[in-house]
This record gives C-alpha cells, structure tokens and sequence, in this order.
C-alpha cells in the first residue's frame, strides 16, 4: 500500500487545506493543555499536515509505514527548511526516542486498523510513548461515511494527467469498505502507465473506540465534529478523538 501511489497522492490531495486541519488539531490539543512541545504524527503520509504543525510551533517527529510516502515527505521538508525527523515504523508497534506530549493518527490512520488488535497494539504503544498527562488525538472516517458515502460505489475523475477508476465494496457483517483503485498517469511523451492500489478500511464504533481507549489507559475521551470542538451530529462524516493519558498522580 502506497508504493507507486505515493508519487500521486500531492497531487490528488492538492484540494486539502491543511493548515486549517492543523488548526483544528492544534486547538484541540491546546483543549487538552498542549500548546506546545514534543508531537509524533502517525500515518504521516507526505508529510502535509506534519510540516503545517511544525511551523505552529510544535517540535513534530514523523511517522508512516510507507517508505515511498517518507521519502516525499523527506524531501517536502528539506525544500521547505525544516528539520523534521520521519520513521519508517508500524504505528502499531510504535517506540519512539523521547515522550511526548502528543500522538497524533491523522487522515484515516486508525480506520486502516482493521481488527480490535490492531486498535489495542496502536493505543498501548501510544499510551507509552506519551508523557503522563499527555494527549492521544486522531481522525477517522465514520461508519456512516463508510457504508453511506463510499459503500459499494464507482468513482472516477479524469483530469489532464491522472484518470482514475475508484470502485468500493462495504461488507455490513465485518463493517469493512475494500477499495480498489486504478490510475492512469499520463506520460511526458504522451502514452500512459496504470498504477493499481488496493486498500481496506474498517468503520469502528463510538464504543468500540471508548472502550479500547479506556482499556488502554486513556480518560478524558471525547469526540469531536470534524471542525471546531463541537459535539459530532448522526450524519457526521468524520470525527477527531481525544484522549489523555492518566498521569501517575491522578491516578493514585
């Protein structure tokens, strides 16, 4: 997953605003009393949002899975004159240098953690890497997106250089989305190259995700619409999670 795909996804996400998705993770961490310090980004893809929260001020560590998507991200923070570090790691077995003072798991990173394991191995490591009082905050796609909005549907777009066929599969039973897509990119000397990309998504609960963060060590949770620090409605798309880790003292 995000090999040859890497090379496209800049240019597919170009619509993103991610200094006001920055925005949105900076003022909710802000609501969990980090305004500043130490913050891993998993799931960092390209390094977009990562580069966005380092100008803010933060100290930012990347991480993602996919050494193609670091390698751009790398080389985004290099022209932009920015030292950030990116690690290759599973975000499931994350372990990181230093604590920090916030774990981020941006743009679906969670929804690509398909089995209630998978969720535990991620916030368990989260929890450890975090400083006691420190924030765990994540995005996800909601069950209602999942199966309503990307269920069994075809999507295509064809532009100057990148035509591509999208076409889902929502399963109700597993609550999983497969989706496959193809690209055909558009050569300098005018022929095409196909580039194929499999991925899979689950839909996880409000309570599936409380219960795992709370069995993990996490308090505080909340959840939040996909702007502001409003509460999400039924139909929301996606929500951002926040947790804290319990400090030593407060649990005594």
């Amino acid at each position: 997953m995000y090999t040859e795909f890497a090379e496209l996804y800049d240019e597919l996400m170009n619509d993103v605003d991610y200094v006001a998705w920055a925005e949105q993770y900076a003022s909710l961490m802000s609501l969990y009393g980090q305004k500043s310090g130490n913050v891993c980004e998993c799931a960092c893809g390209t390094g977009s949002l990562t580069l966005c929260l380092q100008e803010m001020g933060y100290h930012m560590t990347g991480v993602d899975l996919s050494q193609d998507m670091l390698f751009r991200a790398s080389e985004k923070a290099r022209k932009a004159g920015c030292m950030v570090p990116f690690v290759r790691q599973d975000m499931r077995c994350l372990q990181l240098h230093r604590p920090m003072d916030a774990v981020l798991a941006t743009c679906d990173g969670v929804n690509y953690l398909l089995t209630q394991k998978d969720l535990k191995a991620f916030f368990t490591h989260a929890w450890q890497a975090l400083k006691p009082g420190g924030c765990l905050i994540f995005d996800v796609s909601t069950p209602y997106k999942l199966e309503h909005i990307l269920g069994d549907r075809m999507l295509m777009e064809d532009t100057e250089r990148i035509t591509y066929v999208w076409q889902n599969h929502y399963e109700k039973r597993t609550r999983l989305v497969d989706m496959q897509l193809c690209f055909f990119v558009r050569e300098p000397d005018g022929r095409y190259r196909r580039i194929d990309e499999e991925q899979t998504q689950a839909a996880h609960t409000q309570e599936e995700l409380t219960e795992c963060l709370s069995a993990c060590g996490f308090d505080a949770i909340r959840f939040f619409a996909e702007h502001g620090t409003g509460a999400p409605d039924a139909h929301a798309e996606r929500w951002h999670i926040a947790a804290r880790k319990v400090g030593k003292e407060e649990k005594a």
